[in-house]
């Protein structure tokens, strides 16, 4: 009763209503003159053949309504001219208003109204009361989508903003906590319990964005705002309309996948840090180190870093003392920066190649690739068939990557590194394929926008792939808990963990968290200004403090399952 109490409220609330109401009921107030109009003319048709004697008022009604229902019985017939034409006009009528307007009428005036009233009761119009520390998610697209994975695994609340009725509907079907508002509505943030919020997140176009960041501002100043911006331009004015973070992703991107190439030296690349801890990744080709195990490399004696993952071939590998460091491997580093500034004095003397990057697409991705190569002084060569793209430079190429020809002129024969950034995945997936059949051995870095073709790509070639959605998230993941926008790699994951009674007490030797859970221990917070990095396998881990890990989405889940006790981590 206080569902239909809902919907009657929302049926009646709309003007619109009440007028289609007023029509339907002047419409039926038509029929049921109609009808009473042919009652009484029946009667007057039959005393005209002689017969008015035999039928009732009531049979009068009847046959009326069976001529005009086109039922046509049969019974009662008339025999004149007049009567025949009489119940062809009757029958017309009937077929006319009661067959064809009178359902048309009612579906358009009242029944699609009354679904419409249903489902607005059923959308619901705010956040649930006892809701806090949630996420205000004003656009689903493939960035929060893989947000709100993270979310539900860290069993953080969230709300969805959608205007469109039935989407929200669509959404909310799908298991999704969405609201039936405009996010660039004020008075919306009423209903969403924003002053207990921790953050709105803002991934639509550079000009909704600016409405909403400024709209959320205005009403709550205090609020955590990231927002996404397409173009450079935007990012001074969303930050003007009041953003503490400007993401743009396609910079992001492009720089991450950038890093990946293995031309230039063999300097190591710094991802980003927690407090002094910094973490970088380096190329090893052509270096002393390639064929040496990390136990031989004496990496960690000889320049204070640690070792702390290996990718090959788009695999992450958790390292041990006898794992092999091979020719294609991408060491991942932990370490302070003296640290990390030994490690270059040491090796950045290596060049690995001096032969141009191949990068397809000259999107802001691919752009941003290429900025990133200049200015580690690597050559590239970029192909786009957008002639708006192609600037002034013969590293630009104008045509389309499927054609051979135009690959022959980028130099896919020579680079040791092809880099495919176009926004589409299914061209990705097909440019990939067609690239690891020219030139088996080359180095295929790939982006996709959605994570559920990450598996694709790696099958169809890539060594590496970069998902859109997945650093989108991981970014705004990291801002909602406090630490730097750090982007290692598809799969990568970067945590802390209190230590709890479980840990406590032991050294890092005897918790065997590397060899049971696949995740490395790469720093210990020893209080609020100090770190140890890179902490001795002797080192005894204390209750309360904090360690810092390192390792693939999978091997954080193992962790978090063996540790029930975890505090709330990020990535």
């Amino acid at each position: 009763m206080k569902f239909l109490g809902s919907q009657l409220s929302y049926f009646f609330a709309n003007r619109r209503t009440k007028t289609n109401v007023r029509k339907l009921l002047k419409f039926l107030a038509l029929l049921v003159a109609m009808y009473i109009g042919y009652s009484i003319l029946f009667h007057y048709i039959a005393v005209y053949e002689g017969v008015d004697e035999q039928y009732s008022w009531i049979t009068g009604f009847y046959w009326t309504l069976v001529t005009m229902s086109t039922l046509g019985f049969g019974d009662i017939v008339f025999s004149s001219d007049l009567g025949r034409l009489f119940s062809m006009i009757v029958l017309f009528s009937g077929v006319l208003f009661l067959l064809i307007l009178l359902p048309f009428t009612f579906i358009e005036f009242f029944y699609a109204p009354w679904l419409k009233a249903q489902n607005q009761a059923r959308a619901p119009k705010k956040a649930d009361d006892d809701i806090k520390n949630h996420v205000i998610i004003t656009h689903l697209d493939s960035i929060t989508e893989a947000l709100i994975k993270k979310l539900d695994a860290y069993k953080i609340d969230y709300a969805i903003l959608e205007p469109d009725l039935q989407k929200a509907l669509d959404l909310s079907d799908m298991d999704y906590k969405v609201v039936n508002l405009d996010p660039t509505d004020y008075e919306t943030y009423k209903h969403l319990q924003i002053e207990k919020a921790a953050m709105v997140v803002a991934t639509g176009s550079d000009t909704e964005n600016t409405n909403i960041t400024f709209t959320v501002e205005e009403y709550n100043p205090s609020i955590k705002i990231v927002a996404t911006a397409a173009s450079p331009d935007s990012v001074d004015v969303l930050q003007l309309a009041g953003a503490n973070h400007v993401l743009q992703m396609g910079e992001i991107l492009g720089r991450a996948l950038a890093r990946r190439t293995l031309g230039g030296d063999a300097r190591v690349h710094v991802i980003g840090h927690i407090d002094r801890l910094v973490i970088g990744e380096t190329t090893v080709q052509e270096t002393p180190l390639v064929g040496k195990t990390i136990k031989e490399s004496k990496v960690r004696e000889t320049a204070g870093v640690s070792i702390v993952g290996i990718w090959e071939r788009g695999k992450f590998k958790a390292p041990h003392p006898d794992t092999v460091i091979r020719d294609e491997s991408v060491l991942v580093l932990a370490g302070t920066v003296d640290q990390l500034r030994t490690y270059d004095e040491l090796l950045s003397i290596y060049n690995v190649s001096d032969k141009p990057v191949v990068i397809i697409g000259a999107g802001r991705v691919g752009r941003a690739a290429a900025k990133s190569l200049e200015e580690r002084g690597i050559d590239y060569r970029i192909i786009d068939k957008n002639p708006s793209r192609i600037k002034d430079d013969e590293r630009y190429i104008l045509g389309d990557a499927a054609d051979i020809e135009v690959l022959h002129r980028g130099g896919i024969r020579e680079a040791h590194t092809t880099l495919i950034t176009t926004h589409d995945d299914d061209v990705n997936i097909y440019l990939t394929i067609y690239c690891r059949q020219l030139a088996p051995d080359m180095h295929i870095i790939s982006r996709t926008t959605y994570e559920k073709n990450i598996n694709t790509m790696h099958r169809a070639g890539a060594d590496f792939v970069m998902s859109y959605a997945s650093m989108g998230a991981g970014s705004i993941f990291n801002i909602l808990e406090g630490q730097e926008v750090m982007v290692l790699a598809e799969g990568l994951n970067v945590f802390n963990h209190r230590i709890n009674k479980k840990l406590a007490g032991k050294t890092l030797n005897q918790t065997n968290i590397r060899l049971e859970t696949g995740c490395t221990v790469i720093a210990v917070n020893c209080a609020e200004d100090t770190m140890e990095i890179n902490p001795e396998p002797t080192r005894k881990l204390e209750l309360g403090k904090e360690i810092v890990l390192i390792g693939s989405f999978e091997s954080e889940n193992i962790f978090n399952r063996r540790y029930e006790e975890d505090s709330k981590s990020s990535s």
